[in-house]
């Protein structure tokens, strides 16, 4: 069974940076698959970012390309967020997911970590 820890999250300011990390721990994490989605007041979870195993491939909504970057290190159980160029509307709560598959909807997800709350003001 995998658990997910993320951390990172915190409040900055319209076109600043954030790094988000997701620990995970099992040891079938460097087969499997991982993600985050995010969810904002009143609205539902989506789909952000998936990286698969091997980390070769990544896959982002089209909100986010460009401006983040989904990377893992399978050696530290870790994958990262890399966000910059913060929009207010990316304000949300931020969830590391896993799966077997690098799946690009929220839906695809049956593992979630617990969240971590990123706020951008304007």
């Amino acid at each position: 069974q995998v658990q997910l820890v993320e951390s990172g999250g915190g409040l900055v300011q319209a076109g600043g940076s954030l790094r988000l990390s997701c620990a995970a721990s099992g040891r079938t994490f460097s087969r499997i698959a991982m993600g985050w989605c995010r969810q904002a007041p009143g609205k539902e979870r989506e789909f952000v970012a998936a990286i698969d195993w091997r980390g070769g491939s990544t896959y982002y909504a089209d909100s986010v390309k460009g401006r983040f970057t989904l990377s893992r290190d399978n050696a530290k159980n870790t994958v990262y967020l890399q966000m910059i160029s913060l929009k207010p509307e990316d304000t949300a709560v931020y969830y590391c997911v896993a799966g077997w598959v690098p799946g690009t909807r929220a839906s695809d997800y049956d593992l979630w970590g617990q969240g971590t709350q990123v706020t951008v003001s304007a």
